[in-house]
């Protein structure tokens, strides 16, 4: 037995015991070149997290502790996320259960030390279909949909039947329906429940019908959960301002919105919110961007916070 892990003992008939285990886990957040980028140990699927150990003062400081040895990456702003408890979430019959209390960090990527063993990987290799910047990926309309439709249409009877192609029309906008960013966790959960991921068919002989990068255990879905938190945040919380540098320019703030929720933004509405919530101020300083003439520096309004304005200061996603 892990003694540096917390675990809870419970006598089961027949004379054995289930063990259960407390993971922290933590999805890392931060922006590289227009790109969202989540960090990774090992081969690049595995998100950084340990045990909760007795000495660790609380699940924040245990969760800073384990991402800082595994990745020589300090963190700033975390949230918790939601805890993963499912007997079968490991995606084998263990004796030891594990429970996994994840967190949403926002980092800046030069923010770290010495070289590790982890890196930076585009969330889009692990969701490609979430990624709409450029319009529709064809991967949804070419293969989502009619693997979906096979799949509802599978189904015993006809309730079921509709019920799920309801389901996958409003995750996927299916059917003239609107294209919704922040139900990407819902998205994942049901091409997992109609087996089109990899994790769905671990110990089957049948390859995987859809891309994208799978990941250990059920580190995909949490990091699902982490992108469908923060799509949603950005909208009424200024937590984008983590993922800046001290000092950039509005084409700068727009595209890392852009690259969040996977979609474009008017560009004349997003300044004209940023104006009206005064969210940011001039630095004085100016940029060259490329292709462009001299663009003005902003920063981060930090007194907002202190005027109680942050439920104003929204940034909500224009249509495109």
């Amino acid at each position: 037995m892990d003694d540096r892990a917390k675990r809870i003992r419970k006598d089961r008939p027949g004379g054995k015991a289930d063990t259960v285990k407390v993971d922290l886990t933590a999805v890392v957040v931060a922006l590289s070149d227009n790109e969202p980028c989540v960090l990774t140990i090992g081969q690049a699927d595995t998100l950084p997290s340990g045990p909760l150990a007795l000495e660790h003062r609380s699940l924040q400081s245990g969760l800073r502790a384990w991402v800082e040895e595994q990745t020589g990456h300090p963190l700033g702003y975390i949230e918790q996320l939601y805890t993963f408890a499912d007997r079968d979430r490991a995606g084998t019959e263990l004796e030891q259960r594990v429970i996994s209390i994840s967190y949403l960090a926002l980092t800046r990527k030069e923010h770290a030390a010495a070289p590790s063993r982890s890196c930076w990987q585009s969330w889009y290799d692990y969701f490609p279909w979430e990624d709409h910047r450029a319009g529709t990926p064809p991967m949804v309309s070419d293969v989502l949909r009619p693997r979906l439709i096979e799949w509802a249409d599978g189904a015993d009877d006809g309730a079921t039947r509709l019920e799920r192609r309801r389901r996958a029309a409003i995750a996927f906008g299916f059917d003239d329906r609107p294209w919704n960013e922040d139900l990407a966790l819902k998205r994942y959960e049901l091409l997992y429940e109609a087996a089109l991921v990899e994790e769905a068919m671990r110990g089957s002989v049948l390859p995987p019908p859809v891309r994208g990068k799978s990941m250990v255990a059920d580190h995909r879905r949490i990091l699902a959960t982490g992108i469908a938190r923060l799509r949603s945040k950005i909208k009424y919380r200024p937590v984008v301002f983590e993922l800046m540098p001290p000092a950039f320019t509005l084409l700068q703030l727009q595209r890392t919105v852009e690259a969040l929720a996977g979609r474009l933004i008017h560009k004349s509405n997003f300044r004209r919110l940023i104006e009206q919530h005064e969210l940011v101020e001039e630095t004085g300083d100016t940029a060259t961007e490329t292709g462009g003439r001299p663009a003005k520096l902003y920063r981060f309004r930090h007194a907002v916070l202190e005027e109680g304005e942050v439920a104003g200061a929204k940034l909500p996603l224009a249509r495109g």
